[in-house]
């Protein structure tokens, strides 16, 4: 029984046009070849899986291959691209900068660099995870990286560029790799499957592409571990339970909740996603770019949104039930507190009291919506219509006659006989009904701005 091979090592890149979305820099390196302009030196950096070592090994076997086409492409048929897919080439050497990081590593590297190829035109050092070497290690490549012989030539690989020391990087040719989009996964993903006769959902497909974070190494290899769930035709829902994702349908039925005025929901739906097995922590972030979702869509900023038509017809939906001031509201809350989840002790307890307070903040008043009425309150129209219904007179306390009241008899001090009689203008009178409810207003207000200011 032969030893399986996994499919991102199946399907990797033996040509230039086989590389995933990466065109300027394929271009740049096809271009070098065809006008005889090649560095000795070039870095290729990026996030995981975009196709960093793959290309440093796409671009040594042009260099090597000796039946090179017209189009630069190496022909994966003569005895040097063999030996360079099978990783037996003496003249390609690929080091793990992670294991060979120390000086000793380097020195010996630099003592082999003078002996001439064997079969191909260069000798070709490709070191990835360059940014593990040591500063020693770094020093001691300084020299023979800024003058190697003409029949050497080093390619280097990290995610980290910004650890690679200054010197190194001025004696290389940089290139930057871009994270690979989701459509251009899903579309990857299903021509990889249409090459093992296997069918799959579209939702299915998406969800594959975006837990991938535009990696095609992560997306192949999940795509190899879902193969072993579905064998012949692969679904929605077992990829959410085998992930451990919480699935669009909790986030749609929050918004449901959230239009009902259902507070128990929170409980409900906490419940269910840890009974589940759910990453609470996935999850909160994940409600994060839900609801920033739906404020794109409130805002019309769909244009570069990549969902299934039915996934686009419930975010319709779900931005109807929500203001743009309580998306964002919403949003900001969310933002605080998962930067506070990882550190609180009981998980659930808090994530019910945090989708709670998602819930609860459909009562809540604005800003805006305060000011505005007591602008309308401001204004004579609003002064001349009362604002509050007085109570009816039979639930009106009686007061007892003022006759009943003990009168308090006092002498006149002889200062009072010559005081001027009181100013009507100055006697207090009782606060009319609207300054009553202006007054309300300011309180609300001031609760409410005391609020903001203490976030």
């Amino acid at each position: 029984m032969s030893a399986y091979q996994s499919l991102a090592r199946r399907f990797r890149p033996q040509t230039f046009q086989d590389v995933c979305q990466q065109e300027a820099v394929v271009s740049t390196l096809k271009n070098a070849i065809a006008l005889d302009r090649v560095s000795h030196a070039y870095l290729f950096c990026g996030p995981r899986g975009v196709g960093k070592t793959t290309l440093a090994r796409l671009f040594a076997k042009a260099l090597s291959c000796k039946q090179l086409s017209v189009t630069q492409e190496p022909c994966n048929t003569c005895s040097c691209c063999h030996e360079i897919t099978a990783g037996q080439s003496l003249d390609v050497l690929e080091i793990d900068g992670a294991s060979n990081r120390g000086i000793d590593d380097i020195r010996n590297l630099s003592e082999t660099i003078y002996y001439t190829p064997t079969n191909a035109a260069y000798k070709i050092y490709i070191i990835d995870e360059v940014h593990m070497l040591t500063k020693e290690a770094f020093n001691a490549l300084l020299k023979t990286l800024e003058e190697p012989p003409k029949h050497v030539k080093f390619f280097f690989a990290t995610t980290e560029p910004h650890k690679v020391l200054p010197t190194i990087l001025s004696r290389c040719q940089r290139f930057d790799l871009q994270r690979i989009s989701i459509n251009y996964l899903k579309k990857h993903l299903q021509s990889t499957l249409d090459k093992l006769q296997i069918t799959a959902d579209p939702e299915a497909l998406h969800i594959i592409a975006e837990c991938a974070d535009g990696s095609l190494r992560d997306a192949l290899s999940l795509l190899d571990q879902i193969l072993c769930l579905s064998k012949n035709h692969i679904t929605y829902e077992p990829i959410t339970y085998l992930l451990g994702l919480a699935t669009k349908k909790h986030f749609f039925d929050l918004d449901h909740a959230f239009q009902e005025n259902d507070l128990s929901h929170a409980f409900t739906l906490a419940a269910t996603l840890y009974s589940e097995g759910k990453d609470l922590s996935y999850f909160l972030d994940k409600l994060i770019e839900h609801y920033q979702t739906i404020l794109k869509h409130q805002l019309k900023a769909t244009a570069t949104f990549c969902m299934s038509d039915q996934e686009r017809a419930h975010y319709e939906k779900a931005s109807l039930f929500y203001t743009k001031e309580q998306a964002l509201y919403i949003l900001d809350y969310l933002i605080v507190w998962s930067e506070k989840f990882q550190k609180q002790g009981s998980k659930l307890t808090h994530l019910e009291l945090i989708l709670m307070h998602v819930l609860r903040s459909k009562q809540r008043v604005s800003l805006d919506t305060l000011v505005s009425e007591l602008k309308m309150l401001k204004e004579p129209s609003a002064l001349q219509t009362p604002c509050l219904q007085l109570e009816k007179p039979e639930q009106v306390i009686d007061k007892p006659p003022l006759d009943h009241i003990p009168q308090i008899q006092q002498e006149p001090s002889p200062e009072a006989s010559f005081q001027d009689p009181p100013n009507p203008s100055e006697i207090p009178q009782e606060n009319s009904l609207q300054d009553q409810h202006f007054e309300t207003l300011l309180r609300f207000a001031s609760v409410e701005l005391n609020g903001v200011l203490k976030k």
